[in-house]
């Protein structure tokens, strides 16, 4: 058995000694890896609870309910520091991609606890892919609500409407990982490949201007 709340704390408690000592400036950063870590272990929690209920298998468990529950979770810290604080875009978009990204970091330490880390390319290709998974999906909410939040009649459907993008792209990611082979490895490099052409056509935009 694992015990992701002892790695949480291992992981958490520096981070929280670091926050204190670096300065109002810089707490924001370390408040959100904290929640994005925190977020991560109640989803771990969630998604074990929900299949358990719903009898699910580890298909329908990887595919169709972990995307829901852990895209959710990522949006609640977002959607209270939106509504608390009322930041401007560049903020927010920060704030999503350190949510997504410390999510990920440690979802990727339990899975080695749990996994081992025998398999460097293996896990050299998970890591890489699973980071751009989540850090992708964060940015597409951090973006799109840095948008839509400045505009009244559009904050309820804007915000579902980037949860519903952002869980389609985590369940057909999890969808190509459960059923392996090939599948598994382009799972892994299409975000990776997002992130990259999404970077290139910024890069020519700004180019342009």
């Amino acid at each position: 058995m694992t015990y992701i709340e002892n790695i949480f704390l291992c992981m958490a408690s520096p981070l929280l000694v670091a926050a204190l000592c670096m300065g109002r400036r810089q707490l924001r950063f370390f408040l959100f890896c904290i929640a994005g870590m925190g977020v991560c272990l109640l989803s771990a929690y969630i998604d074990t609870f929900l299949a358990a209920v719903c009898q699910a298998d580890a298909l329908a468990a990887t595919a169709e309910i972990a995307p829901v529950v852990e895209e959710i979770m990522k949006l609640l810290p977002l959607v209270f520091y939106l509504l608390v604080f009322e930041p401007e875009g560049d903020k927010i978009k920060a704030a999503a991609i350190t949510i997504a990204l410390s999510f990920a970091t440690f979802e990727n330490v339990c899975y080695l606890i749990q996994n081992g880390a025998d398999r460097f390319s293996f896990i050299f290709f998970r890591g890489f892919g699973t980071g751009a998974m989540h850090v992708l999906c964060g940015g597409i909410v951090g973006e799109g609500l840095a948008y839509a939040w400045q505009r009244t009649w559009l904050k309820i459907a804007g915000t579902c409407g980037l949860l519903g993008a952002a869980i389609t792209f985590h369940a057909t990611y999890n969808l190509l990982i459960v059923y392996g082979g090939v599948a598994q490895y382009v799972a892994y490099v299409l975000p990776v490949l997002l992130m990259a052409a999404g970077k290139l056509s910024a890069l020519r935009l700004t180019r342009r201007e």
